[in-house]
């Protein structure tokens, strides 16, 4: 049997998606057509660009098989969630009298893997999420879904890019462990009883170089196999239950 798709949350027209940017909804991106013209499209187009929305330019025909309302030729695609503050969250956790246990997804791509990540991540006990805002996965129903809804309860958090939340993390006490095959230590070898932020890189080119440089430790999960790799989602289990076992 084959499975639905989750049906996305949209925003028509001018006057829809100028209401979404100005209440605080949190917007993956807009599609539009070109040659839109006029005072409303300019006022629209000043506001996108004032919020940092992605805008995708697509032929007529693509918005109308995704709504066949009036559209106006402009559809804004509205996130399920609502994005976090990763200064805020660190200093709530430290203040509740617990250690924060945080996770960096540095150019994640896949919605799948994002969902299976962030359910092991609420499952196991960590504060929050960090997503650069470009080149991750959208948060949208699909990765909502196969996160069987912990995306609903886990904190998620935009950074502009991955190295500027971790020179934040540091700066407030946070040990930032980035996971590369390249590294000599073992993930035991790290105290995860200590503020803590895993980095996991993306399914084709992994960690930036910046990150890489600026971590604190760099570790690798050891492997006997002939694969060379592991899933993304599955490095982020493994190395999230090491934590919960030290902590625990």
């Amino acid at each position: 049997m084959r499975e639905e798709r989750t049906k996305p949350l949209l925003a028509l027209g001018f006057h829809a998606i100028e209401a979404a940017i100005l209440s605080g909804k949190q917007i993956d991106k807009v599609m539009m057509t070109r040659g839109l013209q006029g005072e409303l499209f300019q006022k629209t187009i000043k506001l996108l660009k004032e919020y940092q929305i992605p805008v995708q330019m697509v032929p007529l025909e693509k918005l109308n098989r995704i709504s066949s309302k009036n559209h106006q030729g402009m559809i804004a695609f509205l996130s399920p969630i609502t994005f976090g503050n990763l200064e805020e969250i660190i200093s709530a956790t430290f203040e509740k009298g617990e250690i924060p246990l945080i996770l960096l997804l540095d150019g994640v791509t896949d919605v799948r893997n994002l969902g299976a990540i962030a359910r092991t991540a609420e499952c196991l006990g960590a504060h929050a999420i960090v997503l650069p805002e470009q080149g991750s996965a959208p948060v949208n129903e699909d990765a909502v879904k196969t996160s069987a809804g912990a995306l609903m309860y886990i904190p998620i958090c935009k950074t502009k890019l991955g190295i500027d939340a971790v020179q934040l993390l540091q700066s407030m006490g946070i040990i930032c462990v980035a996971a590369s095959e390249k590294a000599e230590a073992l993930p035991q070898t790290v105290n995860f009883n200590l503020p803590l932020c895993i980095i996991l890189g993306g399914e084709e080119k992994g960690i930036s170089n910046a990150i890489i440089r600026t971590a604190d430790f760099l570790i690798r999960i050891p492997m006997i196999g002939k694969t060379t790799s592991l899933n993304v989602s599955v490095a982020a289990g493994m190395l999230l239950y090491e934590a919960t076992r030290q902590r625990n």
